[in-house]
């Protein structure tokens, strides 16, 4: 059986959401962060990222990994990729082209949006200091936010006219930016987008699942 190791509460939302999407069977091996542990190594601690059993399976240490009738494969997106070509009908690519496309926005989205929407997430506005770090995590997403506003008044999905991976995989990165509601709130077609893909029973479903483990 297909399996995924990691939790809810890490990257691995992007492929579990896509399992939701496709009804693909599954078993979740769980494999916490060593961060969110006091002790990690001790005795009785559950299986982690710096368990020498989940090692054996990701050298890296990171959260998640996929093993498919004993192919073993790391990092989220090309996880998600990888279902999707492989298991997802509609939600994966019809040809070379919808392939290229999804895998562009995918890394468009980890490597111009990533970053600056994971400091406005963690970043605090009661501290000088937090809102100078806020202040320029927006200003660092307002150019690819204007791209995929752009995109999105033209279009419903992110390829093909439909939802697919690439929806997928941006949308879980988007996510981190929306609590600072200005962003969205100057461009309408990135805010209804997110909101109708979180509107989505798989994300609901993985969304459920994710809030009810244990932070």
């Amino acid at each position: 059986m297909l399996k995924i190791y990691g939790v809810y509460r890490s990257r691995a939302t992007r492929p579990l959401w896509l399992l939701e999407e496709i009804g693909k069977p599954f078993e979740l091996v769980p494999v916490i962060q060593s961060y969110r542990l006091a002790e990690p190594m001790a005795p009785g601690a559950p299986t982690n990222t710096l368990s020498p059993e989940f090692l054996a399976v990701n050298p890296m240490g990171s959260v998640p990994s996929m093993e498919d009738d004993g192919f073993i494969l790391h990092e989220s997106l090309a996880i998600t990729l990888y279902l999707a070509r492989k298991y997802g009908g509609e939600i994966g690519p019809r040809d070379i082209p919808e392939e290229g496309s999804m895998v562009q926005w995918s890394l468009f989205a980890v490597t111009s949006i990533e970053a600056p929407a994971l400091k406005l997430q963690s970043a605090k506005d009661e501290t000088d200091e937090g809102k100078a770090e806020i202040g320029v995590a927006a200003r660092t997403l307002k150019r690819p936010f204007d791209v995929l506003e752009k995109h999105l008044s033209a279009n419903s999905h992110l390829v093909g006219g439909r939802f697919s991976v690439a929806d997928v995989n941006v949308a879980e990165v988007v996510r981190y930016a929306q609590g600072h509601t200005p962003l969205f709130d100057s461009r309408p077609a990135l805010k209804a987008w997110l909101e109708a893909c979180q509107a989505r029973p798989g994300f609901k479903a993985m969304w459920d699942k994710r809030t009810a483990e244990p932070a």
